[in-house]
């Protein structure tokens, strides 16, 4: 498989505080891959030095061999990146069909990726397609943002935290429907505390550490050895 997207020796720093210290990875095309760790460890300012919202200070970032680090988060998302944040920001006076319009509108991208497709993959956006936003559950609102991100046509999905705050039932739910998109075909790169979440999606893992890789190999090498878990993951 080749690889869509490569990060080189990337250090990121909110003013003077370093964040990430060397940040190498990369995401074949059709892969699920995850970024484990503790909160704090850099797997958010790792998304958003992709996403072109924190800029890097230092290292490369490769979308098909073609350098974005700097590029502004637009450009970046209409170069096929779509970004859901942990924060999820749907539009709050919008209903569920306006804001999966407007990101179709807005988005600049065309593709296979429609409304009543959104439908199939979240039944549950369909019944609530008049109703606002705001008004959503929390699952429903994770349901909306992944979905309007997809209204986008991104060839690759960036996931920050997606189980986060979610109730079990609903976040096994959410775990079903992303793992449709990945058999879909679509490429995902997820960032997770949640251990069990992610290796039920995973195919490759990078544990972080204090802003460094600490480990990185096939998710099924994590699942099956427990010990292993427990000396990088402290679980």
């Amino acid at each position: 498989m080749s690889a869509l997207l490569e990060l080189h020796d990337i250090h990121t720093a909110y003013g003077l505080s370093r964040v990430l210290f060397g940040i190498s990875l990369e995401v074949a095309s059709g892969e699920c891959v995850c970024l484990l760790g503790r909160n704090g460890v850099g797997k958010t300012t790792t998304m958003r030095s992709i996403m072109g919202l924190t800029r890097p200070s230092t290292g490369r970032v490769l979308w098909k061999t073609r350098d974005i680090a700097g590029w502004a988060p637009h450009r970046i998302a209409r170069a096929g990146i779509g970004f859901v944040p942990e924060d999820r920001r749907v539009f709050a006076e919008l209903t569920v069909w306006e804001n999966l319009d407007v990101a179709e509108k807005a988005s600049g991208r065309t593709g296979a990726w429609t409304i009543p497709r959104v439908y199939e993959i979240f039944p549950k956006l369909r019944e609530l397609a008049d109703r606002q936003a705001g008004f959503l559950s929390g699952g429903e609102q994770q349901m909306l943002t992944i979905g309007r991100t997809l209204m986008c046509n991104p060839e690759l999905l960036l996931l920050d935290e997606p189980s986060e705050g979610l109730a079990p039932i609903v976040v096994d739910r959410l775990l079903e429907q992303v793992d449709e998109l990945k058999r879909q075909g679509l490429t995902i790169l997820l960032a997770e505390q949640g251990v069990d979440f992610s290796l039920r999606l995973a195919d490759r893992v990078y544990v972080l550490e204090k802003g460094a890789v600490r480990h990185s190999g096939p998710a099924a090498e994590l699942r099956e050895d427990s010990s292993l878990r427990q000396r990088l993951l402290a679980l």
